[in-house]
């Protein structure tokens, strides 16, 4: 593993290499002299140190975890939750306990445990999720015998998202103005994140063909440019009105929203703008990620089938795309009508009924 410092020597014609316990140079080479004095005395390398690792326990195994895999595997926001989980929840119930005799039996405690808290479903399956991963990657690095413990996941409830009808978000344009009414105009016409917003730079925006590339997410944290989430480069086009808008004061470089110090905006900023966009608008309590939710359901409801709200949006499975299912009327309504055969022909030659979108789609290609 990178960054990790190992032994590799060979005696009386065998190899062997493993992976010192000490992370530093001197402590391999105090390691591999412990090795070759076993040997030497005729004693197994294998069987004690597969003894001393199954003997680790999860307090003592984390903190490795969590340096060696969860930091540079992660990006800081995710790397924070699984930090917290571990400390508030997972080390005080599972800390003590070797890694090999976690079962699935203290599984099913700690959901209990969990849900007498108050915890919801879905809190304790993301701190099992930390949990599962910790211990499967700990049966591998420490050669643990058999296979680590399975998580049976709970039940919950579908993911209730909170959007903006048609009209809602043009009285939100309506009262939003200068940066603050573009970012919002933006998040409307594209579903951008509000990291991705932050981050957009002027070089990503191709206009020539009218597109966005949405290539990095600005961290608040690190105050440093990342990848989008799940590391998914995707390509957005520009409506008429985000073009125009953005064209006006096109740059080469640089960030393309800044606030009023010019620099790049912080979340909790942007969220008070928004604030009062909304208070403005006299709507409902929202954030920045409402924008989003409200441009991929609108989508649904015009019948936008739903591998391309997962490509706009850029999920990375169309398992997350589908809490928008609910949102289209047109294309089920299609559907249901097929089976009356009164419905099965419209007026138009014959012609299967279409929906909102495809009748979109036939049009823009006759213009062409």
């Amino acid at each position: 593993m990178k960054g990790s410092w190992w032994v590799d020597f060979r005696f009386n014609h065998t190899r062997y290499r493993k992976r010192s316990p000490q992370n530093s140079r001197s402590g391999a080479l105090a390691y591999e002299a412990l090795l070759r004095h076993k040997l030497a005395r005729g004693e197994s390398v294998d069987a004690p140190i597969q003894a001393e690792q199954q003997g680790q326990t999860l307090e003592q195994f984390a903190p490795k975890w969590l340096d060696e895999y969860a930091a540079p595997n992660n990006k800081h926001s995710e790397l924070r939750m699984k930090q917290s989980h571990m400390r508030s929840s997972l080390l005080p119930f599972f800390g003590k306990l070797p890694i090999g005799e976690i079962t699935a039996h203290h599984i099913e405690q700690f959901k209990v445990y969990e849900q007498k808290q108050g915890m919801s479903n879905k809190t304790i399956n993301n701190k099992l999720a930390v949990l599962s991963k910790c211990l499967s990657t700990a049966y591998d690095w420490l050669k643990l015998p058999g296979t680590a413990p399975k998580v049976v996941w709970l039940k919950c409830p579908p993911t209730k998202t909170n959007h903006l009808s048609a009209d809602e978000c043009a009285l939100l344009l309506s009262k939003s103005e200068g940066v603050i009414g573009e970012m919002v105009l933006t998040a409307l016409r594209t579903g951008m994140r509000q990291g991705e917003l932050k981050g957009l730079q002027w070089s990503s925006i191709d206009w020539e063909n009218r597109t966005i590339t949405v290539r990095h997410s600005l961290c608040d944290y690190t105050r440093q440019l990342g990848s989008p989430k799940s590391n998914k480069i995707r390509t957005i086009p520009m409506d008429t009105d985000v073009y125009e808008a953005l064209f006006k004061r096109k740059k080469e470089t640089g960030y393309v929203f800044l606030d009023s110090k010019k620099r790049p905006f912080e979340s909790h900023g942007l969220e008070k703008e928004l604030r009062e966009v909304r208070y403005k608008a006299g709507l409902r309590p929202i954030g920045w990620h409402t924008l989003r939710h409200s441009f991929a359901t609108l989508l649904a409801t015009k019948g936008v089938p739903l591998h391309l709200v997962q490509k706009l949006l850029g999920h990375s499975s169309i398992s997350t795309t589908m809490r928008y299912a609910h949102a289209a009327p047109p294309e089920l309504r299609t559907a249901i009508d097929t089976l009356n055969p009164r419905n099965v022909l419209n007026n138009n030659g014959g012609q299967q009924a279409v929906n909102q979108w495809q009748e979109m789609q036939m049009f823009n290609s006759e213009k062409r």
